[in-house]
């Protein structure tokens, strides 16, 4: 799916949500100067890179590749019997040309039910994932009638995209899939109208 007409939003260029039938995958390919991020919803992600990095991963897990001078790698889904359920992120870098590296961490839906758990920043902050940009991403899990809210500081942005469920923004109703850009805010409150599980970008 391409539109024209949003190929992107600040530093997030792409956002896509992928089901993957078992056995099957990405092969190799190659990827340079991207902020890479896999994170797990459903099922068991197997990865390979050309850095030596191999896992599998699973819900709760995300996974951060900087591609930097340029890496190879494939994802496959690790089940033969169950389907694969991730969002693949691509954010791009503030500084080209960097060494490639790898990343991943768990974070259990306790960690995020009822709060904004900080999964990626730029300095590895409260044990999240380290990237080469300023951007600030959360994760959250909510119940039905449970919120939270953010603040927006001065010219920052912000996108949530519902990784499952259905929730209410600020007022506007979003279902799995969705996704919203946020400019010229200054405090977002998020409801989950049903459980749902969603990411919170900070971006600049």
């Amino acid at each position: 799916y391409q539109d024209a007409e949003h190929g992107g939003f600040r530093s997030v260029r792409v956002i896509n949500e992928d089901t993957v039938s078992p056995g099957r995958g990405f092969g190799t390919h190659a990827h340079q100067d991207m902020e890479i991020l896999s994170y797990v919803l459903e099922g068991a992600l197997e990865h390979r890179d050309s850095m030596g990095s191999g896992s599998v991963l699973r819900p709760g897990d995300v996974q951060r590749i900087s591609a930097g001078t340029g890496i190879t790698h494939s994802e496959f889904n690790h089940s033969q019997d169950d389907a694969l359920r991730f969002l693949q992120i691509w954010i791009l870098p503030s500084t080209k040309g960097t060494e490639p590296s790898y990343q991943e961490k768990h974070f259990s839906e306790d960690d995020k039910r009822g709060r904004l758990r900080l999964i990626v920043s730029p300095a590895g902050r409260d044990g999240s994932l380290e990237i080469h940009q300023d951007v600030a991403i959360y994760a959250s899990v909510l119940g039905r009638g449970d919120s939270v809210d953010f603040d927006l500081q001065p010219g920052r942005h912000a996108w949530v995209q519902v990784a499952r469920g259905a929730l209410q923004l600020s007022g506007t109703e979003l279902k799995q899939g969705d996704g919203a850009a946020i400019s010229d805010e200054t405090r977002l409150t998020i409801e989950g109208t049903e459980d749902s599980e969603f990411l919170l970008f900070d971006l600049a």
